[in-house]
């Protein structure tokens, strides 16, 4: 039991990084149909960003809120200088240069902290909590509370704000939101600065607990990736949910199988959701009248 409970507070600390990660594509998907492949730097500067004020002395409460400023202002230069320029194009083009702007925010990074790994302590301590035998890190609770906390403010800014309404209504009919005077320049700006906003506390969360990189983003972006695909592309409860199945699924195979299949396990999951429910667990059915 006590290795179970262990596997389960591991697999949901992962997951719900995991699910803020899926929740930025989700986001972006909403408000323009684009998979934005740099979600992972995102996490990746975040993390960065949060060390590097640390080292210069800064204490934490002052440390979390610049460190997501400056990513989602980088989310917010992505959008205008890259996004809306080509907003024309094809959405493929589009998906192209989200992984061109990858590697350009990863390689910036490189050349500014370097490649080496980087640690950042917890924000109430490292000693861990016994419950029922397992050992669980009070900086999980952190991860776990910024992840409740996230999903809350979301439902409040999409069911309670004339902004958010407003990016709902571009997501479900973008013509329609148009025409009743949706600025929709401004919701993909918002969604993107959304987007960096997530992607920079799933980083600062999980810094304390795995060492920080510049590399870090790439496979975070990825099972993130997975996690809204799982959810339901578009659905940021569904990538929530997503991110805690796909953490916990990790870790159950790590613990009960081999560490080795950890990362195609997550896959393998995704492969089967995509042939059986192509729409994710909890997306919408669509069927086409012809």
């Amino acid at each position: 039991m006590a290795d179970f409970l262990q596997f389960l507070f591991s697999g949901i600390t992962v997951g719900a990084t995991y699910a803020l990660v899926g929740l930025g594509f989700a986001i972006i998907y909403n408000a323009s149909h684009v998979i934005n492949f740099a979600q992972g730097e995102f996490v990746m500067l975040g993390g960065m960003s949060a060390v590097f004020l640390m080292h210069l002395g800064l204490p934490l409460p002052a440390v979390i809120p610049l460190a997501v400023v400056a990513t989602m202002a980088v989310g917010v230069a992505l959008e205008k200088l890259a996004i809306e320029p080509a907003r024309n194009a094809s959405v493929v083009t589009l998906i192209i240069i989200t992984i061109g702007a990858s590697i350009f925010l990863r390689g910036s990074a490189e050349v500014i902290w370097g490649r080496s790994f980087h640690s950042m302590a917890p924000f109430t301590g490292s000693e861990p909590i016994d419950i029922g035998g397992a050992a669980l890190l009070p900086q999980s609770l952190w991860v776990l509370g910024g992840t409740i906390v996230a999903v809350v403010a979301l439902k409040w800014f999409f069911g309670r704000t004339r902004t958010g309404k407003a990016m709902q209504a571009s997501a479900f009919n973008p013509y329609a939101a148009r025409l009743v005077g949706i600025d929709q320049r401004f919701i993909l700006m918002l969604s993107f600065a959304l987007s960096g906003l997530f992607g920079a506390v799933a980083g600062i969360l999980i810094a304390p607990i795995s060492l920080t990189y510049s590399g870090v983003g790439v496979m975070l972006g990825l099972k993130g990736f997975c996690a809204a695909i799982l959810g339901g592309m578009g659905n940021p409860f569904g990538a929530i949910m997503g991110g805690l199945l796909l953490g916990i699924s990790e870790a159950m195979t790590a613990g009960y199988i081999s560490s080795a299949y950890k990362d195609a396990v997550a896959f393998l999951i995704i492969l089967l959701v995509l042939f059986f429910l192509p729409s994710g667990l909890f997306g919408k059915r669509r069927t086409e009248r012809v």
